[in-house]
């Protein structure tokens, strides 16, 4: 048996008064992901933990069938694990977002999706220019950057309050800077980053062509180093990964995973859809299990932006769902399961805790019923799985 779990992060919704009260979901145009529903077992998941943020580090740890309760340290050193970063006992990881900050407020959290190219460029420049023995920069893809500090209160520093940028876009920076026991030396950084970014020849060109700049860092999600038990020794399995996420990727290097590189795949709206699915298919000659991610319906949630939202859902169910089904037709010892990690509902843009709508397909998959691939057709049949640790027991085991 082999098995796929294709992930549309943040895909799960809320009813949306420009679409006639239904979710982003239930407006797209998805054959493939209903074909499935008809065919396989659709319900509720909840992947987010009572009393933890739902973020996609622990949306996607309870995807891959682990207990974020248990197994979560923090954001920060999932991503260190995908740039090869190794912490020492002594050390802990900051998400470090470039963000465009204009007269105090949080204008963009992405820096407008700056390229990886420009973004890596300041990065470096920021390292070299701050020089503090104690602090080290790597930089990420994109907006998604990496910061490593070694302090003598790993303990107090993991206590400080950091949140993430994406919750607070048009709102004033100073209400949510963190705070708390060890803050002082964030602080210091960020705000000698809006002095030392701004002036820089890459913002100056960004500034000329009507781009956000890269203008200011954002700390936050920190974490010290992780202890993952490798997948293989918890389901006898072994696996890859396909995301242009290093938050994505970096949990699958924890785990175990091969992580899988596909030309074009940028984590956003034009991310190259069928090339995922393509190489995810590829993997199963070598691997028994593929985890496949997509990261552009929360970026379209976190923008707000609905079009943008259901167009992202059109293309993953043709390009993603929509080549695996096409596979299945001759591979009938296969399961798939598509769920997304958690809501980024329009209205809201951000995450929330709400149960989402799976559906699963394969041999010993019982159907129920359900007639098409939505938040409110799942719904009517109810939360089946309370942990994402459970339902992927049962994707494995079903019988």
């Amino acid at each position: 048996m082999k098995y796929i779990i294709l992930v549309p992060d943040g895909m799960a919704d809320e009813p949306i008064v420009e679409l006639g009260g239904q979710t982003p979901l239930e407006a797209a145009h998805t054959p493939n992901m209903d074909f499935l529903a008809q065919k396989g077992l659709s319900a509720l998941v909840q992947t987010i933990p009572e009393g933890m943020a739902p973020g996609s580090d622990i949306g996607n740890l309870a995807l891959m069938g682990y207990d974020p309760r248990v197994n979560f340290s923090g954001r920060a050193p999932l991503e260190a694990a995908n740039l090869g970063v190794k912490l020492d006992d002594d050390e802990v990881a900051f998400r470090c977002n470039l963000i465009t900050e204009e007269d105090g407020i949080m204008v963009d959290y992405s820096a407008g999706h700056i390229p990886s190219d420009e973004a890596k460029l300041l990065i470096e420049y920021l390292a070299r220019a701050i020089d503090w023995p104690d602090v080290r920069f790597y930089p990420g893809k994109s907006y998604r950057h990496l910061m490593v500090m070694k302090t003598l209160n790993v303990e107090q520093m993991l206590k400080v309050k950091t949140v993430p940028p994406h919750d607070i876009l048009n709102q004033p920076l100073k209400n949510y800077l963190p705070g708390g026991p060890q803050s002082t030396i964030l602080l210091n950084l960020m705000e000698k980053s809006r002095g030392i970014l701004s002036g820089h020849q890459v913002n100056t060109v960004r500034l000329d062509m009507e781009e956000k700049p890269a203008n200011m860092i954002w700390l936050w999600g920190q974490g010290s180093r992780p202890q993952l038990p490798l997948f293989k020794d918890r389901y006898s399995l072994s696996g890859c990964v396909i995301s242009a996420v290093d938050l994505v990727n970096g949990i699958g290097c924890l785990v175990g995973f091969e992580v899988i590189s596909v030309p074009g795949a940028n984590g956003y709206y034009d991310t190259n859809y069928k090339g995922k699915a393509e190489y995810a298919l590829e993997s199963l000659k070598k691997h028994d299990f593929v985890y496949v991610h997509v990261e552009s319906p929360d970026e379209a949630g976190h923008n707000g932006d609905c079009k943008a939202k259901v167009e992202c859902i059109e293309r993953f169910d043709k390009f993603v769902v929509g080549t695996v089904r096409t596979y299945l037709k001759s591979h009938p010892q296969v399961r798939l399961l598509v769920a997304p990690d958690h809501p980024t509902p329009i209205v809201r843009r951000t995450h929330t805790s709400s149960p989402v709508p799976f559906v699963m397909v394969g041999p010993g998959i019982e159907p129920n019923g359900t007639k098409a691939y939505s938040e409110k057709a799942a719904d009517q049949k109810g939360l089946k799985f309370h942990s994402g640790e459970e339902m992927m027991r049962y994707f494995l085991k079903a019988s």
